[in-house]
């Protein structure tokens, strides 16, 4: 897979507060980023035969009628959730490179008129499992990641100032970008005096809650070579995870040295190993940050630290757009940004690899995308130009 295919073209529709894009229907937003990118990248809508997507995806029937595609000659979905924001690329570049397709929209998009996300688990079914985490006030995703939080404090000293670095650079990056919905600036005594939400997580730990879509189109290397954007060569993109942490959301039996983790080891080794680089050679990384002290535990898993080291890591100022060792999240972010289910960290990869982010990193050449944490399968993508 590597450098066979490439990112030839981003589109994403304006990212409004939760509820803010009605009366727009989500396959509307769908169609509206797809149409985008396809402009973005100088590709008649038509010519696009494929779709990759993922947390249940969309109705490609109604796509395909809608946009006037005259043939679908692939579909895919990764199960999961929003682990798999950065894997679908994946699934779009192995088509292409085993001939199944030619042109692939990788979409995710996201609108929150009905269930909030902090009372997720309400809408699932009564079973004997839900029944156990439940009655433990287990009820949405906000819940369950405190707890992998409090585990990595107990267990290495993580405090929540380290938690705190990284909200507040994730502000800092939104301060002057024009997606970003967060724009105000937050400071450390803001941080922590903000309502706890799950202990140890305050507001400012939490992701948006937000609406809108992101979609990229994946072709040849050979054919991103005539379109009218830079192409960005896709590394490497792969997803799964260790089985012990298939069952960390919600019943949390599994070892330390996964419980405080953001299971992406697994992956990370693959990813690396896929793309023939390492953590040394990333110069900007996209981490999914619906928690902050997930993006601490990533940092681990990626090797940008040793294990258990995250907290100060962050607090060395490594994480920062101004002198950090890798920048994270030069977008500002879900917690800043928006939450579109990680797609926004794919936009944002690519305007880097581009030179044209708003928040641009000097000479950028290799970035990391993550997909997750959250129930398997996560996953990762690191693009290159």
């Amino acid at each position: 897979m590597r450098k066979q295919t490439a990112i030839v073209g981003v589109g994403a529709t304006p990212f409004t507060k939760r509820g803010g894009s009605a009366p727009q229907t989500l396959d509307e937003l769908v169609c509206k980023a797809i149409i985008a990118a396809a402009d973005d990248a100088g590709i008649a809508v038509p010519e696009i035969d494929g779709f990759a997507y993922f947390a249940g995806g969309f109705d490609t029937p109604f796509l395909v009628e809608t946009l006037g595609i005259p043939e679908v000659r692939y579909t895919a979905s990764l199960t999961g959730s929003g682990g798999g924001s950065a894997g679908i690329v994946g699934l779009a570049a192995s088509a292409i490179v085993s001939g199944l397709a030619e042109v692939v929209v990788c979409v995710g998009a996201v609108q929150q008129t009905q269930v909030r996300y902090g009372a997720m688990t309400t809408a699932y079914a009564a079973t004997p499992q839900s029944a156990f985490y439940k009655s433990a006030a287990l009820v949405g995703p906000g819940h369950m990641f405190a707890l992998l939080a409090r585990r990595h404090m107990h267990l290495y000293g993580t405090r929540r100032e380290h938690f705190a670095e990284v909200a507040l650079t994730a502000r800092a990056n939104a301060a002057n970008h024009p997606r970003a919905l967060m724009r105000k600036p937050l400071t450390l005594d803001q941080y922590m005096a903000a309502p706890p939400i799950a202990d140890p997580h305050c507001l400012y730990d939490f992701c948006l809650e937000s609406d809108g879509a992101v979609a990229v189109i994946v072709t040849s290397a050979e054919r991103a070579k005539d379109l009218r954007q830079r192409p960005v060569q896709v590394l490497a993109s792969t997803h799964g995870g260790a089985g012990e942490w298939g069952r960390s959301i919600y019943t949390m039996n599994m070892s330390d040295d996964t419980f405080a983790s953001s299971g992406h080891a697994a992956v990370a080794r693959r990813l690396y190993e896929m793309a023939g680089v390492g953590p040394n050679d990333i110069d900007v990384a996209q981490i999914y940050d619906h928690f902050t002290s997930q993006v601490i535990m990533q940092l681990e898993d990626y090797g940008f630290c040793d294990k258990g080291e995250g907290g100060p890591f962050v607090a060395s100022g490594a994480i920062r757009l101004d002198g950090g060792k890798i920048p994270v999240n030069t977008d500002g972010g879900q917690l800043s940004g928006a939450y579109i289910w990680g797609m926004t960290h794919v936009q944002e990869a690519v305007e880097q690899l581009r030179g044209t982010a708003v928040n641009q990193v000097s000479g950028a050449e290799v970035a990391l995308v993550t997909g997750g944490p959250a129930s398997l399968p996560v996953s990762g993508l690191i693009l290159g130009v």
